[in-house]
């Protein structure tokens, strides 16, 4: 931007490359000197196609217990083992398609979250959007992993492959796509 246009139209804020400055040198012009950080986080951690990050759990029957005290999805297919019924449907009997109860979907996303807030972008950044679905059921005390993959970087945006899977036999319980701000 030539000079007379810098008078005729002032910025609000100095250009990103007049934060890219070393101590021995000045800004050039009416911005004040750089001494605080820049309205972004500079330290942020660069993303790049193909970056991922997991996390390993194990959900119990107490867990179940508390998210169901806490939301009020008292589904018996997640708290109550006597409606499992193990017999037949030829029997009559109304009985579950599950052999054992089943975790709630969101305690599941909760540890896609976990890993998106925590390591991959990591603090600060904001779930936007996501889609998600469940092929399989996770059951009590199966022993499953978040894996998140970052898949493309726009700006501050980050649009990130999701996956969650049991352990011992590779079956996913939870797989899609989200679209995180990045702090």
């Amino acid at each position: 931007m030539s000079y007379l246009w810098r008078l005729i139209l002032p910025r609000s804020r100095p250009p990103f490359h007049s934060w890219i400055i070393t101590a021995a040198q000045t800004p050039i012009g009416p911005h004040p000197p750089l001494t605080t950080s820049p309205p972004f986080h500079l330290s942020l951690r660069l993303l790049h196609v193909g970056q991922s990050a997991s996390l390993v759990r194990s959900f119990t029957s107490r867990d179940l217990e508390l998210f169901s005290e806490l939301t009020g999805d008292t589904n018996p297919i997640h708290v109550d083992p006597a409606c499992l019924s193990t017999s037949s449907p030829a029997s009559g009997s109304t009985s579950s398609p599950f052999t054992s109860p089943v975790v709630h979907g969101v305690l599941v996303n909760g540890l896609v979250s976990a890993v998106l807030g925590t390591q991959l972008p990591g603090p600060g950044s904001v779930l936007l959007r996501q889609n998600i679905r469940f092929p399989a059921p996770l059951y009590l005390e199966e022993e499953v992993q978040a894996l998140v993959t970052v898949r493309k970087v726009k700006m501050n945006l980050a649009f990130i492959t999701v996956r969650c899977s049991v352990q011992r036999d590779e079956k996913v319980v939870m797989e899609g796509e989200v679209v995180v701000r990045m702090p």
